[in-house]
């Protein structure tokens, strides 16, 4: 079948699904929208919600259907799964959604898609495993969102510590999209200029604080918003439409999603979010990125945590 790139799929229309319809309607990167939840009644009403929009945003059609609707989709969004609740981790909600993955994919690939799947549900890294490893599909096109929301908290933080734009700002939170990411410290740069030598030009010298401050605060965002509005959506919804911007128009661009990892930094036959060439065939090639021997060894125990909770017993991650 041949696909249709002006049209996009969502499986999962809780708070992430519709925030994440919602946002791509108003981009104007698709014409065609299908929304499909396990409640058709809610998929229908977000559909028309939504629908009643565009008006304001240009033609385009919205509607609630099924997996043989969205076979023809250049990307289909994954948002389906249980809520991360106060007091939870994304890694507490494996069991729960690994199952529901396990219903879902079959029913995509049995349908032969062709075109790319962009995971969203967390535990992300997990479940875009779950997801390669069931639908057989080629890993470039299978995408997690991984940590492109916690690296745009992370440049939004360092630029509100600089008083500078965060645009200017080039840093990746790699790892886990979950409580062993890690801010990676040594690749940090504002146009180009090393973050400590910048944080001396615009007065600050107390690095090790600062640094710890803003990593901590980075990880613990998805907690506070939870513990204050019970769900995050708008922020992740960005993100996607970020990453359909991306492969849409073969940006070709560096991001830091959920890919399955063969050998970089001794880590083997796991997948974790790190920074990726992205474009109109999904990810084409890992990036490099220079890490100090401690996040070094922060990312392998990133690694291990994901495997002991992917039930993975063989330890392919090098001391």
């Amino acid at each position: 079948m041949q696909l249709n790139q002006r049209k996009a799929a969502i499986i999962g229309c809780g708070f992430v699904g519709s925030a994440t319809a919602f946002c791509l309607m108003q981009s104007g990167l698709f014409s065609e929208i299908v929304l499909q939840d396990v409640d058709k009644d809610k998929a229908e009403g977000e559909a028309m919600d939504i629908t009643h929009g565009t008006p304001f945003a240009g033609r385009m059609k919205i509607y609630a259907g099924n997996y043989n609707d969205m076979m023809d989709a250049a990307v289909i969004i994954i948002t389906a799964g249980a809520n991360q609740k106060e007091g939870e981790t994304r890694l507490d909600l494996v069991k729960k959604n690994k199952k529901i993955f396990e219903e879902i994919i079959p029913e995509i690939s049995n349908r032969d898609y062709e075109g790319i799947l962009l995971i969203v549900s967390n535990p992300v890294d997990i479940l875009t495993y779950t997801a390669i490893k069931i639908s057989g599909f080629e890993e470039n096109r299978v995408i997690g969102s991984g940590t492109v929301l916690d690296s745009a908290r992370f440049r939004y933080l360092l630029g509100k510590h600089l008083d500078v734009d965060s645009r200017s700002v080039q840093a990746f939170i790699i790892g886990e999209h979950g409580d062993s990411e890690i801010a990676a410290w040594s690749s940090v740069n504002v146009s180009g200029i090393p973050v400590n030598d910048f944080c001396e030009m615009r007065g600050h010298y107390d690095h090790e604080e600062a640094m710890k401050a803003i990593a901590d605060n980075v990880k613990e965002s998805a907690y506070k918003i939870i513990k204050r509005k019970k769900a995050t959506y708008y922020g992740i919804a960005m993100s996607v439409k970020r990453i359909c911007e991306v492969i849409l128009k073969d940006e070709k661009a560096i991001l830091p999603v959920s890919t399955m990892m063969h050998g970089a930094h001794g880590i083997e036959d796991i997948v974790l979010s790190m920074p990726a060439i992205v474009g109109k065939n999904g990810i084409e090639t890992q990036v490099p990125i220079e890490l100090n021997e401690e996040e070094e060894r922060k990312l392998k125990q990133s690694a291990r945590i994901l495997k002991q909770m992917i039930g993975i017993k063989k330890d392919d991650v090098k001391k």
